[in-house]
């Protein structure tokens, strides 16, 4: 059953969803860190994030769809050994516990950028309070679509204003041809992997494979919507890509070479310079709450979708087990903010490469499920499967790459 463009374009929502999850603080923050530290070195970074993305969130969509379950169900059901779906079941729990806090945190610390963006002298301590208080607030009383739509709205806003400024600031086209398709790594600064990982830790996130597939299957009830919901996901991530890529082009064409180290939103706010003027302080502070709030939300409500997914729970919002995890992650990550707040700016590319590290692990459960024989002729196709094995040995190999980094950044932010 083929739908038409206008149909396909009606049925625009899960993968929207997962691009707007992806395109918060972590990601602006990232970006043009990247940007302003190594010019358009790492553009190829975002490009291969962005397929990968695409390729993956597909598969979990597809899954999702055709089972009418979500990732963690599916899971937990394919795995029929005991012990192995044990092995399974924790190392899910751990991985998407670890990952959603270190998430949670750069979340949480990305509100605290915008807010100290627009008032320097903003304390810490009372920040991270009542942004925990608020998500709290909007997590429990179950109003947190409204507030998510328009926080979205200004997160989205944001990225438009950055493709424009992309443009508007007359780049080096060549240089960022050279920066899309030559994949180097920068020596100089000695972060260029950690930074490099943290691009693709910020586009390929873990918990977005559980959101996808889980949204899938409520909005996609036949499995020959499969056509439909592929043309979400290339479409809205790729859009979401885009907007990544707009926001290093910004910072390297407006920051690279000035000699300004971005350690706070005033300092992501001259690569809107050109377009926004003296006003470019105030969106790029009130778009880094936004995005740090409205993904604070959705990450802990992630990852309470997958916990109880894989341990065969009940997913109402109303359950007491659903309620213990969001909060856990919450807390945690209002915890983690305020005690390692001090540097926002690493401590947001560190919880970036976390991500990533954790990464290959839910890939791999991914890529088992969408190869399951019951979905038929749905199930992964020769190219899904190899473009999918090359995905997460690279991943594997950068994450390699970056554990040293990562450990020292990770020392450093703990020490000091």
């Amino acid at each position: 059953m083929s739908s038409s463009l206008g149909e396909k374009f009606k049925n625009i929502g899960p993968g929207a969803l997962v691009a707007a999850g992806f395109i918060g603080p972590g990601t602006v923050t990232t970006c043009t860190v990247s940007g302003a530290s190594y010019g358009y070195t790492l553009l190829w970074c975002l490009l291969f994030a962005t397929v990968a993305t695409i390729i993956f969130q597909e598969m979990a969509s597809r899954v999702g769809i055709v089972t009418q379950k979500g990732l963690g169900e599916n899971i937990r059901d394919r795995i029929s050994n005991p012990a192995l779906k044990w092995i399974a079941i924790v190392i899910v729990i751990v991985a998407i516990f670890v990952g959603n806090i270190a998430y949670e945190t750069g979340n949480i610390t990305g509100g605290i950028l915008g807010i100290q963006a627009i008032s320097a002298e903003a304390p810490l301590i009372p920040i991270v309070v009542v942004i925990g208080i608020l998500a709290f607030a909007a997590m429990w009383v179950g109003s947190y679509k409204v507030v998510e739509k328009v926080l979205t709205g200004i997160v989205v806003f944001m990225g438009l204003v950055f493709l424009v400024t992309a443009f508007a600031s007359a780049p080096d086209w060549g240089a960022v041809a050279v920066g899309m398709f030559t994949p180097t790594l920068p020596q100089e600064g000695g972060q260029g992997i950690l930074t490099a990982v943290g691009l693709i830790g910020t586009t390929i996130v873990p918990y977005n494979l559980f959101l996808h597939a889980s949204g899938s299957a409520e909005r996609f009830k036949d499995p020959d919507q499969v056509s439909d919901a592929r043309f979400d996901t290339i479409l809205s991530i790729g859009l979401g890509g885009i907007i990544s890529m707009a926001i290093l082009i910004c910072a390297a064409a407006n920051i690279y070479g000035t000699g300004i180290e971005v350690t706070n939103g005033k300092d992501m706010a001259v690569a809107l310079t050109p377009v926004l003027g003296s006003w470019a302080t105030w969106l790029i502070g009130l778009g880094l709450l936004a995005a740090g709030f409205s993904s604070a939300i959705t990450a802990s409500f992630s990852a309470a979708y997958a916990v109880n997914g894989v341990m065969g729970w009940q997913k109402s919002l109303k359950d007491v087990q659903f309620k213990v995890i969001w909060i856990i992650v919450l807390v945690a990550g209002c915890t983690m903010a305020i005690l390692l707040g001090k540097s926002p700016t690493e401590l947001i590319l560190v919880a970036q490469a976390a991500n990533a590290i954790l990464l290959p692990i839910m890939a791999f459960f991914v890529l088992y499920c969408a190869n399951g024989k019951d979905l038929g002729k749905w199930r992964n196709h020769v190219f899904a499967n190899v473009a999918g094995v090359v995905i997460i040995v690279i991943t594997l190999f950068m994450c390699y790459r970056n554990m040293s980094s990562f450990l020292s950044s990770l020392q450093t932010l703990i020490g000091g």
